[in-house]
C-alpha cells in the first residue's frame, strides 16, 4: 500500500519509527513533513498529506502530532477522509472493523513506540468489517459528507 505520512514537530520522531516499520513491511511511504524538530504548523503537513489520501494518491494515511486530535481535526475536513485517533491495538482494530477509517492519527507525547507500532500495526492489518449494520453506519456518515463538505473536484487545488 501506499502510505502519507505527515506530523508536526511534536510527532516527527514516532513518524520516523512507523515509516521504518511500514516500509520493512513492504509499503511504500511518502513523507509531507514535518522535516524536524523544529516547531512546525501541523495543517502545513496534514493537509497536503490528506489530500494525497483523498484523491486516491496514497491508499491511507498515518499523521503523527502531540495527542492526534490536531491531526483528526485537520484530515476530517477533507472530503473522503475517514481519520481515527487511536491510543491503543483496541481501538486501532475496531476503527478499521466499524469505520472503514483511512487514516490514522497517533499522539506522540502520549504513547511510547511500541505501543504506537502495535497500533500501526493492528489497524493496516485489520479488514472492514462489511456487514450490513457497518456498511450501513459508513453510509450515514458519507451521506453528511455528501451536504457538507466540498467535493476535491469542486475546487481549484492546482493538483493537476
Amino acid at each position: 500500500m501506499r502510505i502519507a505520512l505527515a506530523s508536526d514537530h511534536a510527532g516527527f520522531a514516532l513518524k520516523r519509527e512507523i515509516a521504518g516499520w511500514l516500509e520493512s513491511q513492504g509499503h511504500s511511504t511518502e513523507d509531507f513533513g514535518a522535516p524536524g524538530t523544529d516547531p512546525a504548523d501541523l495543517s502545513d503537513h496534514v493537509y497536503p498529506a490528506a489530500l494525497a489520501v483523498a484523491t486516491g494518491r496514497a491508499d491511507r494515511g498515518v499523521f503523527v502530532d502531540g495527542v492526534g486530535y490536531g491531526s483528526a481535526l485537520i484530515a476530517n475536513r477533507i472530503r473522503g477522509v475517514t481519520a481515527v485517533v487511536c491510543q491503543d491495538p483496541f481501538c486501532g482494530r475496531l476503527a478499521r472493523e466499524h469505520t472503514d477509517s483511512n487514516v490514522l492519527c497517533l499522539g506522540g507525547k502520549i504513547i511510547g513506540s511500541a505501543i504506537a507500532l502495535e497500533v500501526v500495526r493492528v489497524w493496516m492489518t485489520t479488514e472492514f468489517l462489511d456487514e450490513p449494520k457497518y456498511r450501513a453506519r459508513v453510509a450515514k456518515v458519507e451521506q453528511i459528507s455528501q451536504r457538507h463538505l466540498v467535493a476535491l473536484e469542486d475546487l481549484d487545488l492546482g493538483l493537476s
